[in-house]
């Protein structure tokens, strides 16, 4: 690739990562509060692309010794000429840097699910807290699936007493076959995505497919089960009532 096609891949790229970052598409990827720096990454490589393009299409100096002893092939660049009138080019192979480059601007892919929570143990593995602020106000109060699963599985429910709680989560199949509420937490990036997982008990949404949103309402419960992953703890909520909701605009949290 020449120094011109390399500076439309920068351009494209750059503009891909504008793109994605100004709307709701950079959240499939990575973190909410990375916006800022994708947006600023954006910048610089069409910044770069737009130079690169100006000073290899500026017109020459009058006079330039270089380019009149040397002789410049195709586009102005001696470079380019082997000496019997054929340009030398970079493998065309160079061209396939355009297929991530055209994936991010035409297809939106979709958020991380329940098949990466069936190949991945739960996120809460090893982690120990005791010491959790008092729950939301309302009734029921609105608390994550990371915020509920760690109150029941570090402290055995003591901050969460017999208050109703209202989770978010999607569906995906549990180790016994039953279906399990499941989240999948960042820590900078998709690439790094695991999940919290949820056992229920009581009122169970059964029958419904894999990835569906639903919206429970229900308290706490001493039940543990383990994760066939990494062996490690899934806490339970005992449902009371539940309803199906469309995915949220960040998916990841």
């Amino acid at each position: 690739m020449n120094r011109q096609a390399q500076a439309v891949v920068l351009l494209l790229l750059g503009g891909a990562v504008v793109r994605a970052s100004v709307t709701d598409l950079y959240l499939r990827y990575v973190k909410e509060g990375l916006r800022p720096f994708l947006i600023a990454a954006g910048l610089v490589l069409i910044a770069a692309a737009v130079m690169t393009l100006w000073y290899d299409l500026r017109p020459a100096p009058r006079g330039d010794a270089h380019g009149a002893d040397d002789g410049p092939g195709p586009g102005g660049h001696p470079e380019d000429d082997d000496g019997h009138g054929h340009g030398h080019h970079g493998p065309r192979v160079g061209w396939l840097l355009l297929l991530p480059v055209l994936g991010l601007l035409l297809v939106a892919p979709p958020a991380l699910g329940s098949y990466a929570v069936g190949q991945a143990g739960t996120a809460l593995a090893g982690q120990q807290q005791s010491d959790y602020p008092p729950l939301p106000p309302g009734d029921p109060a609105p608390v994550t699936v990371l915020d509920y699963a760690s109150r029941a599985l570090f402290e055995r429910g003591a901050s969460i007493g017999d208050r109703r709680v209202r989770l978010t989560g999607f569906i995906a199949p549990g180790p016994d076959g039953q279906p399990i509420l499941a989240r999948m937490v960042l820590s900078c990036c998709a690439a790094d995505g695991r999940p919290v997982k949820l056992g229920m008990t009581g009122d169970v949404p059964l029958g419904l497919p894999p990835d569906t949103w639903v919206e429970v309402t229900g308290r706490y419960s001493d039940r543990v089960g383990r994760d066939p992953v990494n062996d490690a703890e899934i806490p339970y909520l005992a449902v009371e009532s539940w309803r199906e909701v469309p995915a949220p605009r960040n998916q990841y949290g």
